[in-house]
């Protein structure tokens, strides 16, 4: 059975973690761990916004801190319901530590982190990829399924490939830990220079390899910039689909002149995007 991260803020409730955490739970016969990030230096207001336009008056810091807690423990309640109602095997962390810090501690024990694409894990709403996501995917130690803001169905699997051994693993987890998905109508997804051939990089040992895991799947070489040719191709296809992809292999000075594909792609905010690169 596989440990799958279901990661919220309870603050914020995240519907659409817990939407995919269900399906993907009841597909994979998984147990779901329900994370709740209860960083205690985080609550929904600052002292400059303790006023109470119900009231009149001004909270103390006790009832804020009292009203954070009924807030994350209505969240912990609609996650259970979630997971009983779904007849899944599932577990309850409630974290107090700095979010990123037990956050990537708990990955080292999972097989899977689900999580939405929009988590700031702060009161302040932020363009993606936020900081807190960015940071995350540099040091997460499984592979992570970034979800959008709406749960929507999977009904095709896009592979990004590009004949690096980050894009064969990121491949390599997605068939291994969502075998189910292996079912779906499959695209590999290749960009390269205008000048260059059609060719996959590495045809034979890619297509031998695929063959074993999905043999009815399509290929697709795409001529241009992967930058703008992939969300372009993608947008053409709809919201459901889930796109497979490694991501964060740079160093971060690199990806300052040049953004990995895995923030131009959140930056859509419409698909999820299963990420996995090895160390």
């Amino acid at each position: 059975m596989k440990k799958i991260i279901a990661a919220f803020d309870g603050l914020k409730f995240s519907q659409s973690t817990i939407e995919y955490a269900v399906q993907l739970g009841l597909q994979n016969e998984a147990h779901i761990v329900g994370v709740f990030l209860e960083d205690e230096t985080y609550s929904s207001r600052s002292v400059y916004q303790l006023y109470n336009e119900k009231e009149d008056s001004y909270l103390t810091l006790k009832q804020l801190a009292e009203q954070d807690l009924n807030e994350r423990d209505q969240s912990v309640a609609k996650f259970e319901s979630a997971c009983q109602q779904a007849g899944l095997n599932y577990t309850i962390h409630r974290d107090k530590g700095i979010a990123l810090s037990e956050l990537v501690h708990e990955s080292i024990f999972a097989d899977l982190l689900i999580i939405d694409a929009n988590e700031t894990l702060n009161r302040y709403t932020e363009a993606p990829p936020t900081h807190f996501i960015s940071e995350l995917l540099t040091q997460v130690q499984c592979p992570v399924l970034l979800v959008p803001k709406h749960y929507t169905t999977v009904r095709k699997v896009n592979l990004l490939y590009d004949g690096t051994p980050v894009s064969i693993y990121a491949i390599k987890m997605f068939s291994y830990l969502l075998p189910v998905l292996n079912d779906l109508p499959t695209e590999v997804i290749t960009v390269k220079s205008n000048e260059a051939d059609l060719h996959l990089p590495d045809n034979k040992l890619m297509k031998e390899f695929m063959r074993r895991h999905n043999d009815q799947a399509a290929y697709t070489v795409l001529k241009g910039q992967p930058e703008i040719e992939i969300p372009d191709h993608l947008r053409k296809q709809g919201t459901e689909i889930l796109i497979v992809l490694g991501a964060y292999q740079r160093s971060f000075v690199s990806r300052l002149f040049r953004p990995s594909m895995a923030d131009i792609l959140v930056q859509e905010l419409q698909w999820p995007l299963f990420i996995a690169h090895n160390k």
